[in-house]
């Protein structure tokens, strides 16, 4: 791009003798001082101005003074033409840019020397100008781009704040959300954090006077939606060539994100210290070493251990290995071992001794810190009082495991020490030695509840004496107990201990004559396992058939062989009973013969007694003696005696068909049935659906039956008796006698039982007391019948003392139904 010249002078001549001189320049020319100064206006990029001072309209100072004032023209390069020399140094107090002067009259070749020089010189500086502009364009670039917000501001007052923004990068304006117009609007103090903005101000102030070089904080900038961001601010002068202004730069980096995380971190420190002053035991951090060296110990451990934390930080004055007990150190440091090698939490329970004296029980809590190389670094964790959770578990193991009446060991204890002595224990002989005191329970009746209870205090008391460490004694139920013995030497040593029990048993109960069982189980040895519940069921069986039948003394059964084919037998007779009370399809297995009962006035049979039998393809027939007890303790009577019931219905509608509806049957009724409320209207109700004469219905209790709740059995007996049916006491003078309740009953006939009816044979009749049964019987208002009759001579003293029916093998044996219609045909033909 060639330089542009501008020539002012009022001389044409001179103006074209330059122009001449200057060939392959572009020149404009202007005749005075208006003119030059229009073209200049007009024509941008004029590199160079001759200048002749001395022209009319307007000189060449006026010209300079002129450009002096506009900043455009202030770099602009001046050649002077002038003929006095002391004209320079007016023009230089100007203080004008390059000025350059030739004195006229103008020498050519001068001038053309001097204006190539002039060339040069715009051409470099084109260059460097060119060289400015692109480093500027490429820190312009870098302004907006860099990561960092940048604001750049100056003052006009050095003492005056706050300062001009003049430009910031879009890195600056996204951080604090404001645009430069904004921040010169508000001023940078209203957008900063009121609690920043004191130390921000008392900084930039000590940067303006000069103390400082520079200042860098975290500050708080508000957003206009009023949001907070905070960021690391760096502030410093910035020094612009040829510039007396004074500027600044301004560095920010966004924080926020940094900050939360470190508020979250102190809240989480702060929240760990609270919760660390406040736990009920010991936060650590220690060595992984034999002392257990703490390195770190929270507030806590003084009131866990009676010790103040900095005594135990790196054994000061005692290490916490020293705290903890003996005998757990070992075993701690064995665990400890154990879980680090496989990298698992830690959790054990030990027991430590406090600065008293005191033992506490502690829960710990840790994990292993591993380096880089997974070398154990530290260990970290909690300590725990856990004293008053022991004491709790203690007490309640305690009573889990104890009787609360008696403190012996309970069912549960010895369940499991059985488990685990069997499975550890296999070759030692063990017993159990079953103690049955049931018929303690016949004392409450008379003496009450707490007398029967303290009296069972008074054995266990007693027994306790014979414990040892290889007799140990259990209270499993209510009125038993178990001594269970290890590796005593044979079943003589078994005999001879129960003898020493029924001894100490003797001594206790001697004023209230009182027996009960001794039931001995041995256990086989080499066992890996057993059915606890079937060793204590085969105990007790064993301890209830020792029972003497008058409960007046103790006997010995081991469990043997026998009595387990008993048992088996028992559970078969129980299994059949439950198929029979629920399946009607093996209703021929239950059976009911009948045994005729004779009115001694006619001689005529007047009624029959239905006896229930069984009868199953495995075990062939079975006693009443045996499945009915069982029936009774397994409640299978209330069943199978409805079916009972309507059998015997059924044989009654039989008997009416056959034209003997003048006949009777009676039932046996146990106390079990009559203790079911729903006895009597389901009774009636049977009655009433097969259609059956309750006047021809008889039941059959015994007197013991009574024993179980009088009123209430007298009430219901008393019910059935007034709806027709006729109620008998079997089996009578053996059971619950006492004539003044015997008037009380509301019954129809007394049965003399068989015992009484088989004295006639052996003793002198005037001796025996059948004829007074007899002669009460008839007194208190009921009919007597006789049971057991078997020969002449008891038949004929019946008749001799006015007894009223009997019943027995000499009448006849009991019959299936159609051999009892058959007698009665045979009774009735002529």
């Amino acid at each position: 791009m060639p330089i542009k010249i501008l020539i002012v002078d009022d001389s044409a001549v001179d103006r074209l003798a330059i122009k001449k001189a200057l060939n392959g320049y572009l020149i404009l020319t202007a005749g005075d001082g208006v003119e030059a100064l229009r073209i200049l206006e007009e024509h941008d990029g004029i590199d160079l101005l001759i200048l002749d001072l001395n022209m009319p309209k307007m000189d060449g100072f006026q010209v300079l003074e002129a450009l002096k004032k506009d900043e455009r023209f202030q770099k602009l390069r001046t050649i002077v033409l002038t003929g006095y020399d002391e004209l320079k140094n007016e023009i230089k107090s100007l203080k004008l840019g390059a000025v350059d002067y030739i004195r006229k009259p103008i020498h050519k070749d001068l001038l053309k020397v001097r204006i190539d020089l002039h060339a040069a010189l715009i051409h470099a500086q084109r260059r460097l100008e060119r060289q400015l502009d692109e480093q500027a364009l490429a820190l312009d670039m870098i302004f907006d781009q860099a990561p960092i917000g940048i604001a750049i501001s100056y003052n006009h007052d050095p003492e005056q704040t706050p300062q001009t923004v003049i430009r910031i990068n879009s890195m600056f304006e996204q951080i604090i959300g404001r645009t430069k117009e904004e921040l010169n609007r508000l001023g940078w103090p209203q957008v900063t954090h009121p609690d920043d903005l004191e130390e921000d101000m008392k900084n930039f102030k000590q940067l303006l006077s000069g103390k400082i070089k520079m200042y860098s904080m975290d500050k708080r900038y508000i957003r206009p939606d009023g949001s907070i961001v905070w960021v690391h601010m760096i502030v410093a002068p910035l020094k612009l060539a040829n510039d007396q202004q004074s500027y600044h730069i301004c560095l920010v980096q966004d924080i926020t994100g940094r900050k939360t995380m470190e508020e979250a971190l102190h809240e989480s420190e702060r929240s760990k210290s609270v919760f660390l002053s406040h736990l009920p035991g010991l936060a650590y951090r220690c060595n992984y070493d034999r002392d257990w060296t703490m390195q770190y110990v929270s507030e806590g451990c003084f009131s866990l251990t009676g010790y103040p934390p900095e005594s135990l930080l790196y054994n000061r004055d005692l290490s916490y290995n020293e705290i903890i007990a003996p005998e757990y150190r070992e075993t701690l440091w064995d665990e400890w071992k154990r879980i680090l090698a496989k990298r698992e939490p830690f959790k054990y329970e030990y027991e430590i001794i406090t600065a008293t004296g005191e033992r506490k029980w502690v829960l710990e809590l840790g994990q292993g810190i591993y380096n880089e190389q997974g070398e154990v670094e530290a260990l970290e964790g909690i300590v725990l009082d856990i004293s008053d959770r022991k004491a709790i578990e203690d007490t309640l193991k305690y009573n889990n495991e104890h009787d609360r009446w008696t403190g012996l060991y309970n069912r549960n204890y010895l369940v499991s020490l059985l488990e685990k002595d069997i499975r550890l224990k296999k070759e030692s002989k063990k017993a159990l030695i079953g103690i049955n005191l049931s018929m303690i329970q016949l004392l409450t009746v008379n003496y009450g509840f707490q007398y029967t209870q303290n009296l069972i205090k008074k054995v266990a008391e007693a027994l306790s004496e014979h414990c040892t460490d290889k007799r140990i004694l259990f209270r499993p139920h209510e009125n038993r107990f178990v001594f269970y013995l290890l590796d005593y030497k044979d079943k003589n040593e078994l005999v001879d201990f129960s003898n020493t029990i029924i001894e100490t048993l003797e001594s206790v109960f001697v004023t209230d004559r009182i027996g009960g069982g001794i039931g001995i189980l041995e256990i086989e040895p080499g066992q890996d396992e057993a059915d606890i519940e079937l060793l204590l069921r085969r105990l007790l069986i064993a301890s209830e058939r020792s029972i003497s039948p008058f409960g007046k003394d103790f006997e010995i059964c081991f469990y043997d062989e026998e009595l387990e084919a008993l048992v088996n037998r028992e559970r078969d007779i129980v299994k059949a009973l439950n198929i029979i009370a629920v399946d009607d399809y093996v209703n021929d297995q239950l059976f009911l013969q009948y045994q005729p009962i004779m009115d001694l006035k006619t001689g005529s049979i007047c009624a029959f007694e239905a006896l229930a039998r069984l009868n199953t393809k495995r075990l062939g027939r079975v006693p009443p003696c045996e499945f009915i007890p069982l029936a009774e303790k397994t409640k299978l009577i209330l069943p199978i005696g409805e079916k009972v019931m309507a059998k015997a219905f059924s044989f009654l509608n039989k008997l009416k068909e056959h034209g003997f509806d003048e006949i009777g049957v009676s039932i046996n009724i146990s106390a079990i049935q009559l203790l079911n409320p729903d006895f009597p209207s389901r009774l009636l109700e049977l009655i009433s659906t097969m259609q059956v004469n309750p006047k021809k219905v008889g039941i059959e209790i015994t007197e013991s039956v009574f024993a179980s709740d009088f009123e209430y059995i007298n009430n219901i007996i008393g019910k059935l008796k007034d709806k027709g049916l006729r109620i008998a006491i079997d089996d009578f003078g053996t059971g619950y006698s006492s004539l003044a309740r015997e008037r009380e009953l509301k019954v129809n006939c007394v049965k003399i039982d068989k015992y009484f009816i088989d004295k006639l044979l052996f003793t002198d009749p005037k001796k025996t007391i059948t004829s007074d049964i007899i002669s009460i019987t008839h007194k208190l208002g009921h009919c007597a019948i006789a049971e057991g009759v078997e020969e002449e001579v008891q038949l004929e003293y019946l008749k001799e003392h006015g007894c009223d029916r009997v019943q027995g093998y000499l009448i006849s044996k009991p019959l299936d139904e159609e051999e009892a219609i058959k007698f009665l045909q045979r009774m009735t033909t002529p």
